[in-house]
């Protein structure tokens, strides 16, 4: 018996690794989080297939769905939404599963600012402009930032930001990054990335917030900010140049 822990990607259903899904039509046991997780992708489980919302349990009541498994044989396909490797709350339940010493594998997923950046048409890092891409978030309920973390700090990096889990605190975002990249630097909205109803406000870290409460998003949205989503004057990269050599090219 194994949990095969599953990045179910940021929302459209086919945006998951064919590993992925081949591992839900397997698996004779489902955990998924139902508040983010496509309905459609739960098409893929096999019949007859014992299938939970995880969203109103507790780590706890999770853990207990996993042991009844483990006892049976059962494999468990536990499905996150977007990549597992950030904010995904995987962590602390592999801890549990190597103290109870039940096995687990991991499948990545689509993460939700490669959505983003897809529906936006565009590159995050261009040369020159930024060639960093920093994931953070700001402070919430369920997680504090460590102090050496602030938006300042990176900020100050003038790199591309993808500011997770944040819309609520959106003025706040802009206050502290504003004297960094200054009010006009290019600031994006995209809500529900991938999903059908899936939306995008444009705007500068001066109009963003105002732009944003007109449409009422208020959660599961993305905000990024950075010189490179509004740049069309980039130098090119010098990858494809007919006079850098390279072995690949064989010139």
């Amino acid at each position: 018996m194994t949990v095969h822990f599953i990045g179910a990607g940021p929302g459209a259903a086919d945006l998951i690794t064919v590993r992925g899904r081949d591992l839900i039509a397997a698996s004779p046991v489902c955990l998924y989080a139902g508040s983010l997780i496509p309905q459609a992708l739960l098409e893929h489980c096999p019949p007859g297939a014992r299938i939970v919302d995880t969203a109103p349990l507790s780590l706890d009541e999770i853990m207990a769905e996993i042991e009844i498994a483990h006892s049976a044989g059962h494999d468990v396909a536990r499905l996150h939404s977007g990549d597992l490797s950030i904010w995904s709350a995987v962590g602390e339940q592999i801890r549990r599963l190597e103290a109870l010493g039940i096995p687990y594998t991991m499948t990545p997923g689509v993460p939700a600012f490669a959505a983003a950046a897809a529906a936006l048409g565009q590159e995050l890092t261009l040369p020159e402009v930024a060639q960093s891409l920093v994931l953070t978030r700001t402070p919430g309920r369920a997680s504090a930032m460590p102090s050496t973390e602030t938006l300042a700090a990176f900020a100050a990096t003038r790199a591309t930001l993808a500011i997770h889990l944040s819309i609520q605190s959106l003025d706040r975002v802009v206050d502290e990054l504003t004297p960094h990249y200054g009010a006009d630097c290019p600031a994006i909205v995209v809500a529900r990335a991938s999903w059908p109803d899936q939306e995008i406000v444009r705007g500068t870290l001066a109009t963003i917030a105002g732009a944003v409460e007109k449409t009422g998003i208020d959660r599961t949205a993305l905000i990024l900010v950075g010189r490179a989503l509004a740049c069309n004057d980039f130098r090119e990269s010098a990858l494809y140049s007919a006079d850098y050599q390279r072995r690949y090219r064989g010139r």
